[in-house]
């Protein structure tokens, strides 16, 4: 079995793990409770008041409301369940694809049709290649 300690070596990239599940638990927990319409009108009429029912870190809280959704995957969110969030804003998903690239939704879109990004590049943290 590997040390899940080794993804943490990939640039740019959070592995999605049992850790980072159990430290994004209550942030998930929120997201997919929009999933219900009469949450999401109530999250979208007060939303520090609704993410107060959540026991959120200052840093989770911080991504929602910044809509910061790298910051959000760092504090143990998970994209599927980050979509009800993105979904509730009337965003899609190359959207936010976009944003947490550096890219416009355009930009976004024409490096995927044109083969999306070349795997040469930096490939470890500890090793700088």
């Amino acid at each position: 079995m590997s040390d899940p300690s080794e993804f943490d070596d990939i640039p740019g990239t959070v592995v999605f793990t049992g850790r980072q599940s159990r430290k994004g638990y209550q942030l998930n927990q929120f997201c997919m409770s929009l999933r219900q319409p009469r949450n999401r009108e109530r999250f979208k009429s007060d939303e520090s008041a609704y993410l107060d029912e959540w026991a959120l870190t200052a840093s989770q809280r911080k991504a929602v409301l910044d809509r910061d959704y790298n910051a959000a995957i760092a504090e143990g969110g998970n994209i599927y369940f980050l979509a009800k969030l993105i979904s509730t804003d009337g965003q899609t998903m190359l959207f936010a694809a976009g944003l947490m690239s550096g890219m416009t939704t355009e930009e976004y879109a024409a490096m995927m049709v044109a083969g999306g990004r070349a795997p040469q590049g930096w490939r470890s943290i500890k090793d700088g290649n």
